[in-house]
């Protein structure tokens, strides 16, 4: 007869934890995760990088995006072991010394942000953006773009 059982009825068999290497802002890091864990939480509640933020949970706001080997991902939606050996920059890792990345700057000069916490993820995808090479027009990069919301902005019917 078949084996019918949830496995996830016996949660211990799920418990051990997978040594995993990341390069976070150039810095080697080894850690102990759970499988399960996102990439999202190891940055904010292993690391206590919390310049990456956590919008929605769900992919759908973009304030959690960093760069994973130059790409611009999801960090809520990525499992931390499934990038094993990858290098993460956050918005912590852009800066060079005392001077801001230019987009960082280009943001301040121009008003660019409203409350400041869809920021970080706007600015890791528009430097992964410039980095992929594909938006020409403007029309381009607002559809690239598009996948970071700003929702104090978009709320704000005030003018």
């Amino acid at each position: 007869m078949a084996n019918t059982s949830n496995p996830m009825e016996n949660k211990d068999q799920f418990n051990g934890l997978q040594a995993v290497r990341l390069k976070i802002n150039g810095e080697e890091r080894e850690l102990q995760l759970l499988p399960w864990v996102s990439l999202l939480d190891v940055l904010r509640e292993h690391l206590n990088l919390t310049g990456t933020k956590k919008g929605c949970d769900h992919g759908q706001c973009g304030a959690c995006t960093v760069l994973c080997d130059g790409k611009r991902i999801l960090s809520c939606l990525t499992l931390a072991v499934l990038k094993d050996g990858a290098e993460i920059l956050t918005i912590e890792g852009i800066i060079n010394g005392n001077q801001l990345h230019p987009l960082q700057q280009a943001f301040i000069d121009h008003d660019a942000f409203q409350c400041g916490y869809c920021t970080p993820g706007q600015i890791c995808s528009a430097i992964g953006l410039l980095k992929e090479g594909k938006a020409n027009t403007r029309e381009e990069v607002q559809e690239l773009m598009s996948g970071n919301l700003c929702r104090c902005g978009a709320n704000n019917l005030a003018v």
